[in-house]
């Protein structure tokens, strides 16, 4: 079948079987290695993607039922020179360690900043809970996202 895929706001016209998952589609077919294949149950989270805004298991989507669906990867927040305030915080908070989790992390994170822009830890929480650290690095992570969330804080406050 030919579905067109929209991707990190570029549109990919692709032939894919209709059993094929959107994890299968972004890893091996536009080499969109950011998301990671764990478990392929949905259980462990590593593969989240951004659709229309929403953290999805890609593992658990048929890239079939992807199509006209806005998608985003770690890949398309971005690239070195222009990093995302929660990319950026991550590094700077010691997030990321072994990378298996972190853009699952980092893009639940910036879906739950998108609809709460200063959420509580607990809530910080609550969004990140489907995705499984291999390391344990969860305080790191909260305090990541905490810190980007009292920036944009303090820059809304600055403009009232």
């Amino acid at each position: 079948m030919t579905i067109d895929l929209r991707v990190n706001g570029v549109s990919h016209v692709l032939e894919v079987d209709p059993w094929v998952t959107l994890l299968e589609v972004l890893r091996s077919r536009l080499r969109l290695t950011g998301t990671k294949e764990g478990c392929g149950t949905g259980d462990c989270g590593a593969c989240i993607v951004l659709m229309d805004g929403k953290p999805v298991n890609s593992c658990l989507v048929l890239a079939a039922d992807a199509k006209g669906k806005e998608i985003l990867t770690v890949e398309g927040l971005g690239r070195e020179a222009e990093m995302d305030p929660l990319q950026i915080s991550f590094i700077k908070k010691g997030a990321v360690q072994c990378g298996f989790c972190s853009s699952a992390m980092i893009l639940s994170a910036k879906a739950l900043l998108e609809e709460n822009p200063v959420p509580d830890e607990g809530e910080i929480g609550d969004a990140l809970a489907g995705v499984l650290c291999r390391c344990g690095s969860y305080v790191r992570i909260i305090d990541a996202v905490r810190s980007v969330a009292e920036v944009r804080k303090s820059e809304s406050g600055s403009r009232t």
